[in-house]
């Protein structure tokens, strides 16, 4: 069970995780460019891909109970460890980053382009909700990778 949880969360994570991600960090593109269908994509998978990453979490929470491979009396971790409530703080920073800052940057940004306004002071708003959520999503990679206090 354990591997296939292992196998489902890493998955997840890449399938949802990464284009959220990749959608977050290269969104102001589309405003540099003046590309408004391209800032609504981005809006657009940045809410579906943050709606998704739950699945992450929920597979993560699964793994978490699982036994340890070869000691059937030990559980993978537990909720008390650092870096497992520290991983869900930052889960949870960056879902607010995205769907209270950079969503609504970008589909704000989407409507101004369309009208034929300048979008410059949106740029490094969403440029910024960007970064912030890509580093948010490295900090927890680290926090699973090297499990401090784990």
């Amino acid at each position: 069970m354990f591997k296939l949880l292992l196998f489902l969360h890493l998955l997840a994570a890449v399938f949802a995780i990464g284009p959220l991600v990749g959608a977050a960090s290269t969104a102001a593109r589309a405003l540099r460019t003046g590309d408004a269908g391209a800032a609504s994509s981005a809006a657009r998978i940045v809410k579906i891909y943050s709606y998704a990453s739950v699945v992450v979490v929920v597979l993560g929470f699964g793994l978490m109970s699982a036994k340890v491979p070869g000691d059937s009396s030990q559980r993978v971790a537990d909720f008390g460890e650092s870096w497992i409530w520290l991983s869900l703080v930052c889960w949870g920073a960056a879902i607010a980053v995205a769907l209270g800052g950079l969503e609504p940057a970008l589909r704000r940004a989407a409507t101004t382009i369309d009208q034929g306004s300048p979008v410059a002071t949106l740029t490094g708003r969403v440029a910024a909700y960007g970064g912030a959520t890509a580093l948010l999503y490295a900090a927890i990679v680290a926090l699973m990778v090297y499990q401090p206090g784990g």
